[in-house]
């Protein structure tokens, strides 16, 4: 066996590994997604290259290559720089993942950590109005139990600022609803936890939801929001929840235009942070709430006034001064197939 054949056997395993083993102990739903959309981009373009099965070595993830990818996405695809950059930083995990393995690797593993990013234009983060939040609240048919679920959900997304994967994989031995003052114990990016107070409206909620959906007695390793189908151990897709907060949006949007239409997830959290703000919360801890590992994060999702990053980089200093951000061709043969990936050459979805 030619030694690209083997380095192309061993490539296929270690993506499958990286994909399957490694990537779903560490990493959501979301993060694990977007890791297999990079690495099928990748094998598409090496496919546009010339590059088959039998030529599918360690040299292709050299960093020319991966900068021609960067620019193949952009121009061919219309990938805006923004999931370029994301899409780069999939490769990069996988790469480091390979190089750790496989000696042959490592040369390439090491080039992919030093290709620049592409240049992107800074977006602001768009919330919503405490009115609007009310209001998409509100907009649950409450004679259901899906309504009831749907309105419970809500009210924990913006009462805590957690990120939907961290609700989601939120377990009821996670809720802390009887104690003196109520909190939930989330883990978020890394597996890190951070406790959240409740606010008196949330355990209200989550209590009656919990009777309503768990019975009298749950089950403590059970998923607080479940999916129908699967039952009580697995829980509800980003998808089915984003599918439902466009319905209320819609029904919500008729009462108070507020409401964008086309909202996510992500617009509940970020409200909910701005409203921290608003109320006079320090950014500092608003950084700890939301669970940004740099205060830097924070500041360029919310709108920060000048006075107020003075106030927190003061708190920090004063608190620790070493957790402050350093500035600075179709057919059944196909290396996606190969690979385990989503072939995805003749589909322009990015």
């Amino acid at each position: 066996m030619k030694k690209s054949e083997k380095e192309a056997i061993v490539i296929a395993r270690r993506i499958r590994e990286f994909l399957n083993d490694y990537e779903i102990y560490r990493k959501s739903e979301h993060t694990i997604r977007s890791h297999e959309m990079a690495i099928s981009l990748f094998m598409a373009f090496l496919e546009v290259k010339g590059i088959r099965e039998e030529t599918l070595g360690y040299d292709c993830f050299n960093s020319d290559t991966i900068v021609e990818w960067m620019i193949w996405m952009r121009k061919e695809r219309g990938c805006s720089p923004e999931t370029c950059n994301n899409r780069l930083a999939g490769i990069r995990k996988f790469l480091s993942y390979l190089g750790h393995r496989e000696a042959g690797a490592l040369q390439f593993s090491f080039e992919a950590t030093h290709i620049e990013r592409m240049n992107t234009t800074e977006k602001k983060v768009s919330g919503m109005s405490r009115d609007a939040v009310a209001a998409l609240i509100a907009a649950s048919n409450t004679s259901t139990q899906a309504g009831r679920r749907d309105q419970t959900l809500i009210v924990t997304m913006y009462g805590t600022a957690a990120r939907l994967d961290e609700i989601l994989s939120l377990k009821v031995e996670q809720l802390h609803l009887t104690v003196g003052s109520p909190y939930v114990v989330y883990v978020g990016k890394g597996q890190k936890i951070r406790t959240l107070s409740l606010e008196p409206k949330a355990v209200e909620y989550l209590k009656c939801y919990l009777r309503d959906f768990h019975d009298d007695n749950p089950n403590p390793e059970a998923y607080v929001f479940y999916s129908r189908n699967g039952g009580q151990h697995k829980k509800m897709s980003q998808t089915a929840v984003n599918s439902r907060l466009k319905f209320l949006a819609s029904v919500a949007h008729e009462t108070c235009p507020e409401v964008p239409t086309g909202i996510h997830a992500h617009q509940l959290r970020h409200a909910r942070a701005s409203h921290w703000l608003e109320e006079g919360v320090n950014i500092v801890q608003i950084s700890l709430l939301l669970g940004h590992s740099n205060l830097s994060t924070t500041m360029v999702y919310l709108d920060v006034t000048m006075d107020q990053k003075l106030a927190a980089l003061e708190t920090v200093n004063c608190d620790d001064a070493s957790r402050l951000p350093k500035k600075w061709k179709q057919n059944e043969s196909s290396l996606a197939n190969l690979c385990g990936v989503k072939d995805i050459r003749h589909n322009n979805k990015r």
